[in-house]
């Protein structure tokens, strides 16, 4: 296989070490079936230390066409028919965005996404990291489709401890070797006592028995202790000294200790003493206000055979509410859990513990997200399409997300309803939202006539035929 260097600018040097095989590309189909397939693209991904469908979605994304790689058998493909030149000259755009260091242009580098949905690139030859341009459209799909991880992390830091303790017990030795240099005197009476004591335990030895040897061992096994017997003071006068030393006055008051009945032994510690204590312990009616918000409170009984009951209070209760829908329980509920701050990676755990159909739940998180929303639409659904994105847990999801703003539209303002079309542009160009799904939303939507009449299919109505050319187009080139 016939190899060049990476990087267009390290062409015509011949002692340039990073290689990747030449890019081969074969036209596949005919007519509206057409389709440009990418023969070698998992060994120049290989080449290039990255994921075959980041070039892949790249060439799409470049091209304006749909794009695929079937992780399987390898395949790449890109729809409508493409020169091999026009392919190896994007290519070269892909490695000098994301696989050159911006500072040396080394091409060893890898990805890194921050807590932030920041991507950049970290050179492993000068250390260097580069910020890559978050307004490319590929950023989206590599947000979504991480690197993996490289493996050996753990291994590293147990080989970083190794060497930190090596480095100590060498220390050790060497402040050893100063002291028996600074003391040799000391050294030879050392050496002159072992010496003599080696020999006196040697005659000993040879003069016992096996017998009498092993007999003596038990004896001082058993002398190690001296006569000392071990134990805790489990009176009821040792226990309640105990307990005021580590409560409070005010506390230690509260706490009450059961005495065993008389005629029983009982063996006692300091587990079962605080297992008697947790019992008794009564909390001071209207001693104190209510718990604050997302702070945990727990109530202690004295018959309540050791249960304890915690509850959540900044947390509501997810069984539905008597008197109300089904839709307008979810609804109070995200509300709920927009005002409270959640994250949007807890959102996915949020909505399975709902009760309701998943579409249900869609609709009641669409508008729990956009009520009230007027003019500005499309600049909110900016703002909070990563709350969409994590919502999206399949492909099938997205007809419940369109499903959802066809419902939100029926009760929406006309100013919102006007700003439909730049709403799903936005969400399209995030690849939030896919073309067929778009389609299949929009045909099913329009079969009836009062579908045709409605406002918001007259203002969906040119974004789709947009789409729907695009789509022509590219086909045909």
């Amino acid at each position: 296989m016939a190899l060049q260097n990476i990087g267009a600018s390290n062409r015509d040097d011949a002692f340039y070490r990073y290689k990747m095989p030449k890019l081969l590309t074969k036209i596949e189909g005919r007519g509206n079936g057409i389709k440009t397939n990418i023969v070698n693209m998992v060994d120049v991904a290989k080449a290039l230390g990255r994921q075959p469908s980041y070039t892949t979605k790249f060439f799409g994304c470049e091209l304006g066409a749909q794009s695929k790689f079937d992780e399987k058998t390898g395949t790449s493909t890109v729809n409508g028919s493409h020169d091999n030149a026009k392919m190896v000259a994007l290519l070269e755009v892909f490695i000098k965005k994301y696989v050159q260091c911006y500072g040396c242009g080394n091409p060893e580098t890898e990805i890194l996404i921050s807590k932030t949905q920041m991507i950049s690139l970290r050179c492993a030859a000068c250390g260097y990291i580069s910020d890559v341009d978050m307004r490319d459209k590929l950023t989206t799909f590599i947000l979504k489709n991480p690197p993996e991880q490289k493996k050996g992390g753990k291994d590293k830091k147990t080989l970083r401890r190794a060497e930190k303790e090596r480095i100590k017990q060498g220390e050790a030795l060497d402040e050893e070797q100063k002291k028996s240099k600074k003391d040799p005197k000391k050294k030879k009476n050392n050496d002159v006592n072992s010496k003599v004591s080696k020999k006196k335990s040697s005659d000993e030895d040879d003069q016992s028995p096996r017998g009498s040897q092993e007999a003596h061992d038990e004896e001082a096994d058993d002398d190690d202790d001296d006569g000392v017997e071990w134990q805790t003071d489990t009176s009821v006068e040792a226990a309640q000294k105990r307990i005021k030393e580590q409560l409070t006055l005010a506390t230690s008051e509260m706490v009450m200790l059961t005495i065993p009945e008389e005629g029983t032994t009982q063996r006692t510690d300091t587990k079962t003493v605080g297992k008697t204590v947790s019992k008794n312990i009564m909390a001071e009616p209207e001693s104190k206000p209510a718990a604050e918000n997302g702070k945990k409170t727990t109530k202690l009984m004295p018959d309540s055979d050791d249960k304890e009951e915690e509850t959540d209070v900044g947390e509501k209760d997810l069984k539905p509410a008597k008197g109300l829908s089904i839709h307008d329980q979810l609804l109070a509920h995200f509300n709920d859990f927009l005002q409270r701050g959640k994250s949007p990676d807890q959102l996915v755990e949020y909505m399975q513990s709902l009760n309701g159909s998943p579409q249900e739940v869609m609709t009641a998180l669409f508008e729990a997200l956009f009520k009230g929303v007027g003019k500005g639409f499309s600049k909110e659904a900016a703002k909070r399409k990563i709350y969409l994105s994590k919502a999206l847990q399949n492909e099938d999801s997205q007809l419940l997300l369109l499903n959802a703003i066809d419902a939100f539209c029926k009760h929406a303002s006309a100013d919102a309803v006007k700003e439909v079309a730049l709403v799903l542009k936005v969400l399209y160009d995030d690849d939030i939202l896919e073309e067929d799904f778009i389609f299949q939303w929009y045909d099913n939507r329009t079969l009836g006539a009062e579908g045709n009449k409605s406002s918001m299919w007259k203002n969906v109505k040119p974004f789709v035929e947009w789409l729907r050319s695009a789509e022509s187009e590219s086909e045909q080139d």
